[in-house]
């Protein structure tokens, strides 16, 4: 299973546009908030493949802050990150994943990008397609999960030209 992660798109259409356009092979996409608009336009254009949502800080539709979903048996934690303090750390986070028995916790918020296992639990931030921080590339997330749950985790960098 491929599954493509993305957040913190701010209103950039034509780059969500892109990536989805760059992985038809995913078996899902999963926008971790600041970009419903842009997320309903891509997802209205591709209305065959799964698409989930969570709710930024920036965002305002009646959209859900948090969800847990089940990717090949494998559960997932999915936030923005903004309710669960971030930029502090990623107790919160942590903690919320085990007591909900998640593997994998996906957030944004950041804008920073980040793989790496905590205590047990997968963890990704995939940076912002739109407008990354500290000087690193714009990028977005796959996860894989292969038949026996083995979990994989990449960082992409988005190679993106404007004069498309």
């Amino acid at each position: 299973m491929k599954i493509v992660v993305v957040s913190d798109t701010h209103k950039d259409f034509h780059k969500l546009k892109y990536v989805v356009e760059k992985n038809l092979d995913a078996d899902a996409f999963i926008h971790l908030g600041d970009g419903e608009h842009e997320f309903n336009d891509v997802k209205n254009l591709f209305p065959q493949k799964n698409f989930l949502f969570v709710k930024g800080n920036c965002d305002f539709a009646d959209n859900k802050t948090i969800r847990i979903v089940n990717a090949k048996g494998v559960p997932m934690l999915c936030v923005h990150g903004h309710e669960h303090h971030v930029h502090r750390g990623l107790d919160t986070l942590i903690q919320v994943a085990k007591q909900n028995n998640c593997k994998i916790a996906l957030y944004g918020h950041t804008h920073l990008y980040r793989t790496e296992l905590i205590d047990g639990i997968y963890v990704m931030n995939p940076g912002s397609i739109d407008s990354p921080r500290d000087k690193r590339p714009a990028s977005y997330g796959i996860i894989t999960i292969d038949e026996n749950k083995a979990i994989t985790m990449n960082i992409v960098a988005l190679d993106y030209d404007a004069k498309r």
